[in-house]
């Protein structure tokens, strides 16, 4: 068990490479496309070198989903900690699945942007604008998954994962409040491409992954225990 929850354990880290690798082939990084940007210069990124764009966002699509057997793993731990009460566990499981889907289906968007070349440049504008605010303001699910994981490490008497896990979690929560605020600004650090939105939400949820990656192969050693005392107990 603990070999196969270690596996799990890397993909957080794993995804996050995958992903960021997908976004450099793409063009979405290292100065992302904002959304005052001109119509000829949106349709230009799309239509230009359209093979890379797909490409590389094909690729940042498979990275999102590798992160799923450490969203599983997390899940894993938060059952272990208070089997008589699994909500928090439960919780994190339905939505780690939620945030995987809008960080999946906006990978998907930009590709299509790309497909058809010959598109009316209205359109590609609209799939711009639906896959970066999709991306960025889609924020309920992530926060009530940081806080449920955050909340349950507080509970647990074992102290499975160090307790400034939890505390780091509640700030990553935090941090992604700031995104809403793409809706009303086209420029400046609230636009979708801007400090507190695009760079504050993409560095604390990279540090979210590497530290519950962290936390998760610290605790996996204790599922071998957990399932030695269950089948003593049987």
């Amino acid at each position: 068990m603990k070999k196969l929850a270690d596996y799990a354990a890397w993909t957080g880290p794993l995804a996050l490479v995958v992903t960021l690798v997908g976004w450099l082939i793409a063009g979405m990084l290292p100065m992302p496309l904002g959304p005052g940007e001109s119509t000829d210069d949106i349709v230009a990124f799309f239509v230009d070198d359209a093979n890379r764009v797909r490409a590389g966002f094909v690729i940042s699509s498979i990275g999102v989903v590798l992160m799923l057997p450490m969203l599983a793993l997390i899940s894993v731990h938060l059952y272990r900690m208070d089997r008589t009460n699994p909500l928090l566990a439960f919780l994190q499981l339905i939505t780690a699945a939620a945030t995987m889907v809008i960080n999946m289906f906006p990978q998907m968007i930009f590709a299509i942007a790309a497909f058809r070349t010959g598109r009316d440049p209205g359109d590609i504008v609209l799939l711009n604008d639906l896959a970066w605010l999709m991306l960025f303001t889609g924020i309920t699910p992530f926060m009530v998954q940081n806080i449920a994981i955050g909340v349950a490490i507080l509970r647990d008497p074992t102290a499975s994962f160090p307790r400034w896990v939890a505390w780091l979690n509640f700030f990553v929560a935090f941090s992604f409040i700031p995104d809403v605020l793409a809706y009303f600004f086209k420029t400046g650090p609230f636009a979708w491409n801007g400090l507190f939105v695009f760079w504050l939400a993409l560095t604390t949820y990279s540090v979210f992954l590497v530290v519950m990656s962290f936390a998760c192969r610290r605790a996996n050693h204790l599922l071998d225990t957990a399932s030695t005392s269950t089948l003593q107990g049987a």
